[in-house]
């Protein structure tokens, strides 16, 4: 999967579990106060909130984190250097 293709599915992903967490997030602060107006205002805020934070956060472990992925370089390196 290139750069582009991997900017675009984080971006897809982002967008769906933002959409799952914020209507939780309405429907809770709905509940909590009673009133849909402030369980709505509560979503919006954390929508946007939340989306960048977790753009970034998955990103991040695209570029940095190598926990339960192989590295296909090291292993291509390790089969010429045992030739």
């Amino acid at each position: 999967m290139d750069a582009k293709q991997s900017r675009v599915r984080h971006l897809a992903k982002t967008i769906t579990w933002r959409v799952v967490g914020t209507v939780d997030t309405v429907l809770v602060g709905w509940l909590v106060s009673g009133d849909a107006a402030m369980g709505l205002t509560i979503g919006g805020f954390e929508m946007a909130s939340k989306t960048l934070l977790y753009y970034f956060h998955e990103r991040a472990w695209f570029r940095y984190g190598r926990l339960g992925r192989e590295d296909q370089t090291n292993d291509t390196n390790a089969t010429a250097q045992d030739s």
